[in-house]
């Protein structure tokens, strides 16, 4: 391959006036469904589904300095870090921005309890402002403290998780075209891992060409560190690290990129390192690992519950099943989310039921590894459902060498 030139997306297409109203629609759907009055969104991924607005999306994954109150019905809050407001001027989904009040003890020492009983207050007069004698805020996440201090105020704390992950199962356009420019920019960034895989570099250094190419196309950042190589490709899960990559090693990664708009792209692949031809064994363990996500594209449909899919997914040879991916698929949005679906052999103890339905987006997973094995491949791709079956969003190609093609 010659050098990769940087493609700018145009990202002017994707109306995102548009797409703030429908997602924070969904979120209120949800909430009218359930019968809550209103919800408290502290999650700094469902703060920016729910209106559109980001700061610091990192920082505030651990410190609770940013949150947002959502009526049912009536207008936005939004309580944003200090000297923050002008960060969302212009979005119309946020109708008053005030300071947030950061409910942890490292912001507030000894004034917590305090702080937590000023935060609850403004919270109920909220409450009481625009959703009358309903008493049930759901909250995606909150430090107790807070949790606390509005049970003792009367309000009737509910999970907020719920409406939140089936608001953002179903996708609009807008949403699908932000993707799909997540997604491409991921394959550019696989293409340059491509190119830069030789002998002799760290499984680290081949890492960053996906991050460098994530941060100059405007995307944030990466929730995992999943590449390994050689031996440390199995088991899965074992992050990126200084090894330097060996000729004939296999090379494996889940994207995991939070890219332009915040959009989740999922994908994986793995990689053959160098000129000469993979061993049986890595052809074999590879044709499996694309067996088992095609057979598994294949099936899917809207209308079919998970239990169906699950029943009905690829069977996983016993070899491999100890080391099996914890799904068969899982959806995917603004990160890896709603629904989860098990192999059947765990559905039992670890499944739920429900609907796969036209316009959510689904990631389709293996890994194929056995205890005993050496190396290991993984592989998976991220669709559409459609009311026919799927659209897959990557059309970046497997390695038809290690497919013996």
């Amino acid at each position: 391959m010659g050098k990769l030139q940087s493609i700018r997306h145009d990202k002017t297409q994707i109306d995102l006036v548009r797409m703030r109203q429908y997602r924070l629609g969904r979120v209120r759907e949800q909430l009218k469904e359930l019968g809550y009055g209103g919800i408290v969104i502290f999650d700094p991924v469902n703060l920016r589904y729910a209106t559109g607005s980001r700061n610091m999306q990192v920082f505030m994954l651990r410190n609770p300095a940013r949150y947002a109150f959502i009526p049912t019905e009536g207008p936005v809050t939004l309580f944003d870090f200090p000297n923050c407001e002008h960060l969302s001027e212009g979005i119309e989904t946020i109708d008053e921005v005030r300071p947030a009040i950061t409910l942890s003890y490292v912001a507030s020492g000894d004034n917590l309890h305090n702080n937590a009983k000023q935060w609850a207050k403004e919270i109920e007069d909220l409450m009481k402002q625009h959703a009358g004698d309903n008493k049930k805020l759901a909250v995606d996440y909150i430090p107790s403290v807070g949790a606390i201090e509005l049970a003792k105020l009367g309000v009737e704390v509910m999970d907020g998780q719920e409406p939140i992950e089936h608001a953002r199962s179903i996708k609009n356009k807008q949403e699908l075209e932000a993707m799909k420019i997540s997604v491409r920019t991921a394959e550019e960034g696989m293409i340059r891992m491509q190119q830069a895989l030789k002998p002799g570099i760290t499984e680290n250094e081949l890492w960053s060409y996906l991050h460098q190419t994530n941060i100059a196309q405007g995307g944030d950042y990466i929730e995992t560190r999943l590449l390994s190589s050689g031996h440390r490709t199995n088991p899965w899960f074992q992050e990126c690290s200084d090894k330097v990559i060996q000729e004939g090693e296999l090379v494996a990664f889940d994207t995991d990129m939070n890219g332009p708009f915040g959009y989740f792209t999922d994908i994986s692949r793995t990689f053959y390192c160098g000129e000469g031809e993979p061993t049986d064994e890595q052809k074999r363990l590879y044709q499996v690992a694309y067996d088992q996500v095609q057979t598994n594209i294949d099936l899917i449909k809207p209308g079919m519950t998970f239990r169906e899919y699950a029943h009905k997914s690829w069977k996983i040879p016993d070899e491999f099943f100890p080391n099996r991916y914890f799904t068969v698929a899982h959806g995917t949005g603004l990160s890896g989310e709603y629904p989860y679906i098990v192999y059947p052999q765990d559905f039992e103890e670890k499944g739920y039921d429900g609907v796969i339905k036209e316009n959510m987006v689904l990631s389709v997973e293996s890994y194929i590894g056995s205890p005993e094995g050496k190396e290991g491949v993984k592989l998976e791709e991220q669709l559409l459902v459609t009311k026919d079956g799927v659209e897959n969003f990557s059309d970046f190609p497997f390695e038809q060498k290690l497919l013996g093609r």
